[in-house]
């Protein structure tokens, strides 16, 4: 009878001389306590809700409810249940009550617990056994005594395959973790009036609220916005004298001329004495409970350190704040759904220029990569009439205005300039359209120096990238460009065959006439969790100390930079595993061994970029910056320890 096509159509009517049914309804009285009453007449009613349509659209399953001939219609929706699910040669019915019929997508097994029948009817009515005015209290009364035996949560799901039944552990805890991070993100935002526009991009849900949304990323930012930042370099000089006015305000009022408390945040008074925290310690220990799985003890570490921690307080707090919302986040196995909500979130092109202008004013180290980059391209194309720079991780490209410009001023004429520019693929329909916009701002500063000017975008995984995509001519001169992006690409702990090594093989073949590399110093991508949590733990604290000591705590842009720069990388390197941890930086070491490897050739550090790099840190920058060099490389670092460097390569052949 179940098999039969044509039986959602038919009314199925039972005589009281039918055993089996008999036998059925004894049972079904026993698991509600009730006495198996007289026979009476049955009759049997499919029951279409027309509003169940809009249930979810994701759900394949015809769905029933129960009904009575007799219950009023002020009562008919007292009990839902749940849906059929066609599982093969067997069929399922699902039970659940109104209340507890809420549908989150993507997870239909969260509130439906499924159970077999063996009943020959595909559409289970409860029978007309009660008189009107007992009807409703004793239905009521014996769903309420039958729902005792059924399990709570919904943790109950069916094995098809053993026709037995298993309990599943749903990971509510990582849909609460997930919910938790992200509504973080979305309500430092709401501090400065803002209101997430796309709640639905940050669902976990594998239904239909994970679509990717069209999104223009970029708002319109006036040219004069760019050019202030880009090109006029005194207004980075004048922020850099705001700055440095406001912190050294704040800094004697706090008493605390030496900047950040070192990794120790005071706490309550207790008895008239202050009890210290040291967030380091804290950190550390929670990260050993993390992988031992000693949920206990995590959790309450967990809650000292959220206790002593907060995005607006002092650099170590919030780096704590960051870095235990990592941590949770691997505890709750959710690290990678938190950091692909959080990195597809929409950002403006005008608040990331503001945190760059922020950034460049607060720290030299963008600004000496520019330098150093710009510098190098410009002795080695002087006399070039074509000039192609191919720049990995071009982002917004907002290196090359200060270029274009300085190049319109050469003795005897601008070259030809053609800037290819690849970066990976945006989600959403449009991968490319963030590369095609910065090629077309820089079209229009071209424009307005008068260089020629010709831009080719490439959105796409780099490893996959060939010679011919390029379009490499033999008559120009070739830069290859790449500021502190191979840390994104894949190493041989996840790939044989790395991504590292076929780039930087691509790049000796296209055979340029210098390759400027500049790396992240970092050795937190050991495979190992401890070894790379303590040593981000170094890296990150250094570059949250660097902005509490040169900018005032209360600029929104400093948080951007923490939330959405050095936060959502240290989620990666914490909660993420395999291929979803993109950040794997290595030493300059490791780099230079890796680069001579794949036969490229180490050229010297050019003495007068280094002169100069010196001055300018040591007359327009915090004093405990430091600029080093070794080995061919320029160092960069915050009070002695190394965060970034610099080099240049050509083909060893």
């Amino acid at each position: 009878m179940l098999m039969e096509e044509d039986m959602e159509d038919k009314t199925c009517m039972f005589k009281e001389s039918s055993a089996a049914l008999q036998a059925a309804e004894k049972s079904f009285y026993e698991v509600i306590g009730e006495r198996y009453p007289p026979s009476s007449k049955y009759e049997f009613k499919p029951y279409t809700d027309q509003n169940q349509e809009s249930y979810d659209e994701s759900h394949d399953q015809s769905c029933w409810r129960f009904s009575t001939a007799s219950i009023s219609s002020s009562y008919s929706n007292l009990v839902d249940t749940g849906c059929s699910h066609d599982l093969g040669e067997q069929r399922s019915l699902s039970f659940i009550s109104q209340a507890s019929s809420s549908h989150s997508s993507g997870n239909s097994m969260g509130s439906v617990i499924d159970s077999f029948v063996d009943s020959p009817v595909s559409m289970l009515m409860l029978p007309e056994i009660f008189s009107d005015s007992e009807s409703v209290m004793q239905f009521r009364k014996g769903f309420e005594e039958a729902s005792r035996f059924l399990p709570n949560g919904g943790s109950l799901s069916v094995d098809v395959e053993s026709d037995g039944l298993f309990l599943k552990e749903l990971k509510e805890e990582a849909n609460d973790v997930v919910d938790k991070v992200v509504k973080n993100e979305f309500s430092q935002e709401g501090s400065r009036g803002k209101k997430n526009p796309h709640p639905q991009d940050v669902s976990l849900d594998s239904g239909r609220n994970n679509k990717q949304s069209l999104v223009h990323t970029e708002s319109t930012v006036s040219a004069e916005m760019f050019d202030k930042v880009l090109l006029n370099c005194q207004s980075v000089t004048d922020l850099q004298k705001t700055l440095q006015t406001e912190t050294s305000k704040n800094a004697q009022q706090n008493g605390q001329l030496k900047g950040s408390s070192g990794g120790k945040a005071r706490g309550k008074k207790q008895g008239g004495k202050r009890n210290v925290v040291d967030l380091r310690t804290l950190l550390t220990l929670c990260a050993q409970a993390v992988v031992t799985d000693d949920r206990r003890s995590a959790n309450e570490l967990m809650k000292q350190i959220r206790q002593h921690s907060s995005p607006t307080g002092d650099g170590m707090q919030r780096m704590a704040h960051y870095f235990v919302d990592g941590l949770e986040a691997r505890l709750a196995g959710s690290g990678t759904q938190i950091y692909t909500a959080l990195i597809t979130k929409p950002t403006s092109a005008a608040d990331v220029l503001k945190a760059y202008h922020l950034f460049l004013a607060a720290c030299p180290f963008r600004k000496l990569s520019n330098f150093f980059s710009n510098t190098t391209i410009l002795n080695l194309a002087e006399n070039a009439t074509r000039l192609h720079i191919i720049d990995f991780g071009i982002l917004y490209g907002f290196q090359w205005p200060c270029l274009i410009r300085r190049l319109s001023s050469r003795p005897g004429g601008p070259p030809k300039l053609r800037i290819t520019g690849i970066d990976l693929p945006q989600p959403g329909f449009r991968p490319a359209e963030r590369v095609e916009e910065t090629g077309h701002r820089l079209a229009k500063y071209a424009e307005t120096f008068k260089v020629p000017f010709e831009f080719h975008a490439i959105a796409q995984k780099w490893d996959t990238i060939q010679l011919e995509d390029l379009g490499i001519d033999s008559d120009e001169v070739l830069v290859i460009n790449c500021m502190y992006r191979l840390r994104n690409l894949l190493d041989e702990t996840v790939v044989v065959e790395s991504p590292r090594n076929k780039v930087l093989n691509l790049i000796r073949k296209m055979n340029p006439d210098v390759f400027i590399l500049g790396v992240v110093n970092g050795a937190y991508s050991a495979p190992f969790f401890i070894t790379r949590f303590r040593e981000a733990l170094f890296h990150y604290s250094t570059l949250f100390d660097m902005l509490e000591t040169n900018v005032p705590r209360e600029i929104p842009e400093r948080m951007l930079i923490e939330r959405e720069i050095f936060g959502w990388e240290a989620m990666n390197v914490i909660a993420c595993e395999g291929g979803e941890r993109i950040e794997r930086p290595e030493t300059y070491k490791q780099w230079q061994v890796r680069n001579l490897r794949a036969g490229l050739r180490q050229l010297s550090l050019n003495k007068e970029i280094m002169k100069m790099a010196k001055e300018r840190v040591d007359t327009c920058y915090h004093k405990d910056f430091v600029i080093d060099e070794d080995n061919g490389w320029l160092l960069q670092g915050w009070k002695g320890r190394i965060v970034y460097a610099l080099s240049s390569w050509v083909p060893a052949s």
